[in-house]
């Protein structure tokens, strides 16, 4: 279930996005099957980071899309910290 909560995206020149956890959990799940992680882990990764990520999003009413980005890689790094970084540097990396 999707929390209801306006992302702020970057720059502040795009409109406010409401917060999805399909979004989430597929970037999650992107950047762990991108360092060869299986993908029933990487489901269960994804479930644990969204479910953390919600629970801190339940006492705001609304974040950065970096915030929300930088909650997720915390997350991330401690079930899979080869992953964090990649999510966490997606821009970076080619």
């Amino acid at each position: 279930m999707d929390v209801l909560i306006d992302i702020i995206k970057s720059g502040g020149k795009r409109p406010p996005e409401t917060y999805t956890r399909s979004k989430l959990y597929a970037s999650i799940i992107a950047a762990c099957l991108s360092v060869r992680t299986p993908e029933g882990e990487a489901e269960m990764i994804a479930q644990k980071v969204c479910n953390a990520v919600e629970n801190w999003l339940s006492l705001k009413p609304e974040v950065t899309s970096g915030d929300l980005r930088r909650k997720a890689s915390e997350t991330l790094e401690i079930h899979h910290p080869e992953a964090a970084f990649l999510y966490k540097h997606h821009r970076m990396v080619m």
